[in-house]
């Protein structure tokens, strides 16, 4: 096994994983990780449809990531 194929394992592995999350936190992050070792994995062999989709859903998992910060944040109260 090469490591573009133990490359392409960790990212199913992440994806899997990230699925059994009961944290929504938890599981964006890993999610995140294994789309980003899938877009590697994709354009290491060429593979474009699998890099756009993968690289859009991490963009996702980023942009739900720091809306949930955001809310986080907002709802804190402030110190005076």
């Amino acid at each position: 096994m090469n490591i573009v194929e133990m490359l392409g394992y960790a990212a199913s592995i992440m994806i899997a994983l990230s699925l059994t999350m009961k944290n929504i936190v938890k599981l964006r992050v890993l999610n995140f990780v294994g789309c980003m070792l899938f877009t590697t994995y994709a354009l290491l062999i060429n593979a474009w449809p699998v890099a756009v989709t993968n690289g859009f859903i991490a963009c996702v998992n980023v942009y739900f990531l720091i809306k949930k910060h955001q809310e986080k944040t907002s709802q804190q109260s402030p110190v005076y």
